[in-house]
């Protein structure tokens, strides 16, 4: 029965022998001492509780299906409060209330109890901190004419009863909502229901946590009332009761509408168009315009290998008249050696070890195996199965360096889930995920799988690891649940279509006649690479698209669930169908997204899609990564670098560790080499960074270089014209423009000496424009 929904027929109740009920403040009721009492029993006061029609009795509250839900929604076992790891001022509940046995202990039992009164239930503690009666830190939570406030009183009165068998038990979550589509500014009331085993539903509304996955565009405050901003878009409503999570989707239009006939006129490349072009007609959105030659020249070189054009190749795109010259030098980019040494280096990023930690020549060995993977185009399945089943010598097979620097199962679930999953579970790890399905028997299972992984050699010596390690497969090994000590067996995330249909389980792959042992890290490869598993394609497809575009279609790339949904869950489902068809063919999928009118939008806005960060109606302009700014600038300058431990004419982007000294890749946010893993890179423009290229002498030092380009173009004696647009080639992969021009060229008109100082200090002001260090 909905204790809730008859407590709010009466705000105030008044408990005694004989005395006068206040029903909705508007009319008394007299009850003798022999009506409507539920009385007195043991010393404890007992509740009434009344509607509008009357009192009746109602059955008592109870902890689970009551008091938690109270506690959580307002705040009392959050983070930052009694939920953080050890409570606050002696009082620790678990966060969120997702350990019901636990928090029942630390209300009823700690402390001799002296939290509850049930003799006088006002005077609890409980109650007295929360109505803000006694000082307390949080503030006041509980309003004593409140609700809630009543109802934890009820709890206290009945002797803090808790759920028995007999109870119902809440089983799934709905938010309701009566549209689906908001106009700017409409306001809507969500309801939160909650559905019990015994076919009962409760309203929830007034204890479920809300959140918005895009507060600017859709925002909801604490009572469910969710409210549309004025910039379009779409956004997701996430309601949390008694950890479990129900979401509801809504789209906002631009107020004008647009004629279709325009949608209709845009240019489809392939299926990506298609599904983009239709997720912005309903937004009522327009694409920007198409780039011209010149940009996406830049753009993909950039994007696909990480390496600015030549002057020839800029010449020769610009010129060429062919209908399909796009593709052709696509096809050309993905079959040069720098697209190996560009994917490796963000794939180090994301599994590169500290080489302090896990010794040099090991790093070495992990920076091989990657830039082999992509120098071989390895499906990506393949080469994800060849890492997490790894084998061997650290010296002699790189893949094994990530269990050299992950020991623990639990370290190597929490990168495994994340990379190749898109999944996020560090906070499973300790307790329920707040925002997922996902609690600690999910997480120490999926670690499960690598309890066998053994070492044999001398193992971790910091500060300098130098000895070899071998990595095999142990015969034994087990994961244990940290609350309950049970061995836990290996099992994923999720549930495949198939296992779902089938009601038997799948067959192990290990066989009586095998005399190794199993190696359950292979069952874990052929759940992820299995065809029907949608989420380990998508999650792939989307960390791709991610790298193309600045920002995934579920963004962060890592952090795929219920509660952060896909910009367009068409597209992204489009995307891993695509890539399991093309048999995990990166080139492959890469081509497909790069030549799709999507890909070549200007990041120029119109009028109609000027307040879109997320659908992909133009470019997102972004950063370029440090080593390729380092690796640009030695290619305009025309002055190489040395890099320590390098060859002589190595690239930054073919350095095998980040801890070679480099100011300007620290500047421009290569992840920090004193970081264990090294793996956080900052994407953001600095102040720093802008000061760095106009004040540091190492750039200079190239510019005014006597084998340097404008020493070298003032040797051609080459016509002021010629020199401009060579110079612009170079640096832009651009010819200038009329006005450029017309404003540079009576600059480079005079004897060879103030020439070559013109061209230095033409080339230290390209350098320092946004056009120079941003994929534009």
């Amino acid at each position: 029965m909905n204790i809730q929904r008859r407590a709010r027929s009466a705000n105030r109740i008044v408990v005694g022998l004989g005395a006068t009920m206040l029903i909705n403040d508007s009319r008394r009721i007299s009850i003798s001492s022999g009506s409507r009492i539920l009385g007195l029993l043991a010393g404890y006061f007992l509740v009434f509780w009344a509607s509008s029609a009357g009192a009746q009795d109602l059955p008592a509250p109870k902890f689970e299906l009551d008091i938690q839900p109270i506690l959580t929604a307002n705040g009392c076992n959050a983070g930052g409060c009694h939920g953080k790891s050890r409570g606050q001022n002696g009082f620790a509940l678990s966060l969120l209330g997702f350990d019901d046995d636990f928090d029942y202990a630390a209300i009823v039992q700690e402390s001799r109890g002296r939290r509850v009164f049930p003799a006088d239930p006002d005077f609890s503690l409980l109650l007295q901190k929360a109505a803000g009666l006694v000082p307390h830190g949080g503030g006041v939570r509980l309003a004593v004419d409140g609700e809630a406030y009543q109802v934890v009183k009820a709890w206290i009165a009945a002797g803090m009863p808790r759920s028995s068998a007999a109870d119902p038990v809440f089983e799934r979550l709905q938010l309701v909502a009566s549209q689906q589509s908001l106009a700017p500014g409409q306001t809507l009331a969500m309801q939160v229901l909650a559905e019990y085993s015994d076919g009962s539903t409760r309203d929830v509304t007034s204890t479920s946590f809300f959140q918005s996955s895009e507060p600017t565009v859709v925002s909801v405050n604490e009572h469910g009332i969710v409210r549309a901003g004025e910039l379009p878009g779409d956004a997701t409503i996430m309601a949390r009761y008694r950890g479990q999570i129900a979401t509801w989707a809504t789209v906002i239009p631009r107020s004008e509408p647009i004629d279709p006939a325009k949608f209709a006129a845009l240019p489809r490349h392939n299926f990506i168009d298609h599904l983009v072009w239709d997720k912005l007609a309903r937004l009522n959105v327009l694409p920007s315009e198409l780039v011209n030659d010149e940009t996406y020249l830049r753009r993909v070189s950039l994007d696909l290998i990480g390496r600015l054009p030549t002057l020839e190749e800029a010449r020769e795109f610009i010129d060429d008249t062919r209908p399909n010259k796009r593709e052709v030098f696509v096809d050309r980019l993905l079959a040069r050696p720098e697209y190996a040494d560009f994917w490796a280096n963000k794939w180090a990023d994301l599994l590169r070890p500290n080489p302090y930690r896990v010794g040099i020549k090991a790093t070495q060995s992990l920076d091989a195996w990657l830039r082999d993977v992509f120098r071989q185009n390895l499906p990506y399945d393949v080469w994800v199965r060849q890492l997490l089943t790894a084998q061997g010598s650290t010296w002699r097979n790189g893949a094994v360096v990530l269990f050299r620097d992950r020991r623990e199962p639990e370290e190597v679930a929490t990168l495994v889930s994340q990379l190749f999953l898109g999944t996020r579970l560090e906070c499973a790890k300790c307790h329920q995920h707040p925002f997922e399905i996902y609690g600690q028997t999910d997480f120490y299972s999926l670690a499960a799988y690598f309890a066998r992984v053994g070492y044999k050699g001398t193992g971790l010596s910091t500060p300098i690891s130098g000895s070899e390690e071998m990595i095999l497969v142990r015969e034994n090994g087990r994961v244990a649940h940290p609350i309950t000590r049970e061995a836990l067996d290996p099992r994923p995330l999720w549930k495949l279509p198939s296992e779902l249909e089938s009601s038997t389980p799948a067959e192990t792959s290990q066989t009586p006649l095998n005399p190794f042992p199993h190696d359950p890290r292979e069952d874990l490869a052929d759940w992820m690479a299995a065809p029907d598993n949608d989420g380990f394609a998508e999650a792939a497809a989307n960390r791709i698209w991610g790298e193309l575009f600045g920002r995934g279609i579920v963004d962060p790339v890592d952090d795929i669930r219920a509660t952060n949904p896909p910009s367009n869950p068409d597209l992204l489902q489009a995307l891993g169908v695509e890539f399991r068809r093309v048999g995990y063919d990166q080139k492959a999928l890469l081509k497909t997204i790069v030549l799709s009118a999507v890909y070549q939008l200007s990041s120029l806005p119109n009028s109609t899609n000027n307040q879109d960060h997320r659908n992909f109606s133009r470019h997102y302009r972004r950063l370029s990564r440090a080593e390729v700014i380092a690796d640009a600038l030695a290619d305009v300058t025309g002055v190489e670098d040395h890099w320590p431990g390098m060859a002589k004419g190595a690239r930054a982007m073919q350095m095998w560790t980040f801890r070679a000294d480099s100011e300007l890749l620290d500047v421009f946010g290569r992840p920090d080499p004193n970081q264990d893993p090294p793996c956080e890179r900052l994407p953001e423009a600095t102040m720093t960074q802008a000061l760095h290229l106009m004040n540091t002498q190492t750039i200079q030092a190239k510019i005014s270089n006597d084998s340097g380009l404008p020493a070298r173009l003032t040797a051609q004696n080459l016509e002021p014209t010629a020199l401009l647009e060579t110079l612009y080639l170079t640096v832009y992969n651009r010819r200038p423009s009329e006005t450029e021009t017309a404003r540079l060229l009576p600059l480079l008109v005079g004897e060879n000496t103030t020439r070559r100082k013109t061209l230095e200090d033409l080339l230290w002001a390209m350098i320092n424009t946004p056009e120079f260090i941003y994929e534009n």
